[in-house]
């Protein structure tokens, strides 16, 4: 009671005592006071660890996402030196081109034996 007056400003050195009823009706208040501020404590507390878990939530979920992106890098680095080995292993741009010309002198001689052997038919038909 004390206390409730000195927080409530009564800064009187003399407090008279009181009746039955207004002693119930203070116990009452600070009752009612006590209550209030364990709910809301508890609310507080509760709001805390909610936070908490929202954000170790958030957290795994951003680690799992950094672990799909580490392993799909990881991935990606394998094809590229398969790549990579591919590319060595195959033959040089120079060696292509040099078998493409190849192969046009090759379709070249093919088609002249077939003009030149056109030719002397039309000519022994025209006769």
């Amino acid at each position: 009671m004390r206390t409730k007056m000195r927080i409530m400003g009564f800064r009187g050195t003399v407090i008279k005592p009181l009746n039955e009823e207004a002693a119930a009706e203070l116990g009452a208040e600070l009752l009612g006071e006590a209550t209030i501020f364990i709910v809301g404590g508890g609310c507080l507390v509760l709001e805390y660890w909610r936070h908490q878990m929202q954000q170790r939530h958030k957290e795994e979920e951003q680690q799992a996402a950094w672990n799909a992106l580490q392993d799909e890098v990881g991935r990606l680095a394998l094809t590229l030196e398969a790549l990579q080995a591919q590319v060595q292993v195959a033959p040089p741009q120079a060696a292509l081109e040099e078998l493409r010309a190849e192969v046009r002198e090759v379709r070249a001689q093919l088609a002249r034996p077939a003009t030149q052997a056109v030719a002397p038919q039309a000519v022994s038909s025209s006769k």
